[in-house]
């Protein structure tokens, strides 16, 4: 009679554990081409046209003057230009250079000074607030003392992304630890994760989410300061990057030009998002069961 009491028990629990790890497994499918091209390229296509439609007939309407608000074929006039020229992509990776190298140095910066604000108390009591005004601070106030004390260079570019971006990363590290709950802590203490260790093994990935909103706005304020920079401390011997290339069209009262440039900005911002920030996020979101499909 006892084996066959106990039959029936374990079929239970086996069923409870294949129960349990279905509850756990994540099904994950790709995604049909058709499907992506509806949910995730018509919407956006769509507010483009839209802005162009509204854009002409804005100036058919003649509400203002076209030196004041160029055609949309202007525009585009100018973009097949540059092109054609060979200036287009030499500009547009002048900037993207500057403003990904300049991100990687504060990621460099940000990281362990985050780490360093969140965990220790006095660090965070002294520099705590010090970082939160920081980023209040516009990165365009930075550019004049930086080109007193670097001059015209690339190291003034630099150090212009690095005080806008290093705040950002470094609060949103902080904002990241502050979330993790404390038993995660005491459970890694158990297993012998304290130090470095349960630094990297429990506080940084339970930290994640926080972390990669940090960088996204990080990579904000790097390209909204190299920007600033380019466009106010503008010299032959920095070469022409897009914040040159939006103030030289503003000196020589181009608006075509000050459009495009415009719009250039705005497409590698969007673009550097699409293809590196929301990978992260949607890869992170998965590991946590927070995201099914792609």
């Amino acid at each position: 009679m006892a084996s066959t009491d106990t039959a029936p028990k374990q079929d239970d629990l086996a069923g409870l554990e294949a129960g349990l790890d279905a509850l756990d497994t994540v099904e994950i499918s790709r995604t049909p081409v058709r499907e992506v091209l509806v949910k995730k390229v018509l919407p956006p296509a769509v507010a483009i046209a839209l802005v162009l439609v509204v854009w002409q007939l804005l100036v058919s309407a003649k509400v203002t003057t076209e030196d004041k608000l160029p055609k949309p074929s202007a525009v585009w006039n100018g973009l097949t230009d540059m092109w054609l020229q060979g200036t287009l992509l030499e500009v547009v990776w002048t900037s993207v250079s500057r403003g990904l190298f300049g991100f990687l140095l504060a990621l460099a910066i940000g990281t362990p000074l985050g780490l360093l604000v969140a965990r220790v108390k006095f660090v965070r009591a002294a520099i705590g607030p010090i970082l939160s005004g920081l980023q209040s601070l516009p990165s365009v106030a930075w550019v004049p003392p930086a080109v007193i004390w670097l001059g015209l260079n690339d190291s003034m570019m630099y150090a212009v992304i690095l005080l806008g971006a290093v705040p950002s990363i470094a609060n949103g590290l902080v904002s990241g630890v502050d979330q993790v709950p404390p038993l995660f802590l005491r459970a890694g203490r158990t297993m012998g994760a304290t130090g470095l260790r349960g630094t990297w093994h429990v506080v940084m990935p339970a930290a994640l989410p926080g972390y990669l909103a940090g960088l996204k706005q990080g990579w904000a304020f790097s390209w909204r300061s190299l920007m600033a920079a380019e466009i106010i401390a503008s010299s032959p011997d920095l070469g022409l990057g897009l914040g040159q290339l939006l103030e030289n069209a503003r000196n020589n009262i181009d608006m075509p030009g000050v459009f495009l440039s415009i719009i250039l900005i705005l497409i590698v911002g969007i673009a550097i998002d699409l293809l590196i920030f929301s990978p992260l996020e949607r890869r992170v979101l998965r590991s946590r069961g927070l995201l099914v499909r792609n």
